[in-house]
């Protein structure tokens, strides 16, 4: 029985030697690979202040024009799947999410900020002119490169069981941030009454803490791959707290206040690094020991499958969380958000128990095997 391979992630573009060789590879980034860098960078920085600059004004904004909170989280799970293309091209590093904790960062107070000072119009000019002008500088610094197709298709991919399960928990993390953009801004300015300068400020505890951890859970789930699984469970478990006490949910019977909410957002993001980094090498090593080739084919699955399962969480998450706004209101439409992490953290924890029992079924009869074949070798005693 062949060990399964450890993990290292992706390799990207430009790199030395070929995909199936050796893992030893220098530490130092060549020309390609430092301009797909930067090039990703750019593109995850980008993409999420364009998502994150419209938390503290556009729900209350659209509510002014008569939309209602179902409506405005629509929208911005529209937006969600419009950045499935824009990011189907990256799998997502440890390091590449500073730049998206830089994204989330930045978008809300400036986003605030712009619109108390300049109006509503000015914030979609200024990031729309940023945006464009990362067009030609991508164009230019992206090297050209071919991909030989592999043998295997997404559908076998997906439908790995641990793959699958992996996924379901993509969903879930990506869901949990989907469902405060519509919800949040609107929550801290009835329950605080906050200027929507501030209400950007209150968005800072999640992303800053998301942007802190991200590199250090990378870090982690390199050196140690073990600990992936671990950060996986008690990631999820974690966010499923957190999501419970964000109102809190009534039954808790504890007062809603400011610091309290902005503590539970930065250990959100602790919570959601812990999680969300090491879903991507785990697809990876669970593909390679299921007979997927090492190359750029397998990558581009893998960092496919990743984006589509983080844009469809990032649909369902606005869209019902609006909803759920609107019915039954913040702190238990949060708690509901919660469960979906529970069930997802707890089901990936129980598939590992199994995975662990197999594996250990499997060494025992591996060891039983061959004693006998042992014996059976050894001659007769008389």
């Amino acid at each position: 029985m062949d060990a399964p391979r450890d993990c290292e992630g992706p390799r990207l573009p430009g790199g030395d030697g070929p995909p199936g060789g050796t893992r030893e590879t220098s530490r130092q980034l060549s020309r390609e690979q430092l301009f797909v860098l930067i090039s990703a960078a750019s593109i995850n920085l980008g993409s999420m202040m364009c998502y994150s600059i419209l938390g503290p004004f556009f729900p209350k904004e659209a509510e002014k024009k008569g939309a209602s909170n179902t409506v405005t989280g629509m929208i911005f799970g529209c937006y969600a799947l419009f950045d499935l293309l824009a990011s189907l091209v990256f799998g997502k590093y440890g390091s590449l999410e500073i730049f998206s904790g830089l994204g989330l960062v930045l978008g809300p107070p400036l986003g605030g900020f712009l619109y108390q000072s300049f109006g509503y119009e000015v914030p979609f000019i200024f990031l729309g002119c940023i945006v464009l002008l990362m067009v030609p500088l991508n164009m230019y610094i992206l090297p050209n490169y071919d991909s030989d197709p592999g043998e295997h298709s997404f559908w076998k991919l997906i439908t790995l069981p641990k793959i699958a399960l992996i996924a379901f928990v993509i969903n879930s993390l990506s869901s949990c941030f989907g469902f405060l953009d519509p919800t949040l801004s609107l929550f801290v300015l009835e329950k605080f009454n906050l200027p929507a300068g501030y209400v950007g400020l209150v968005f800072l505890g999640l992303a800053v803490s998301y942007a802190i951890s991200s590199p250090l859970f990378g870090l982690l789930s390199d050196k140690i791959p073990h600990l992936r699984k671990w950060f996986l469970v008690l990631g999820n478990i974690i966010t499923a707290g957190c999501y419970m006490l964000l109102g809190p949910i009534p039954v808790l019977h504890i007062q809603s206040q400011l610091w309290l909410l902005v503590l539970i957002l930065v250990l959100n993001g602790v919570s959601a690094g812990m999680s969300v980094i090491p879903t991507f090498p785990e697809i990876l090593s669970c593909a390679y020991e299921n007979g997927f080739e090492e190359g750029l084919s397998t990558l581009g699955l893998v960092s496919g499958l990743f984006s589509a399962m983080w844009s469809v969480g990032a649909f369902i998450g606005p869209t019902l969380g609006g909803f759920l706004y609107e019915k039954i209101g913040f702190e238990w439409a949060a708690a509901v958000q919660g469960l979906w992490a529970l069930t997802s953290g707890l089901a990936m924890g129980l598939f590992y128990l199994w995975e662990h029992a197999q594996r250990r079924r499997s060494k025992l009869q591996n060891i039983l095997g061959t004693e006998e074949e042992q014996t059976a070798l050894l001659p007769d005693e008389i």
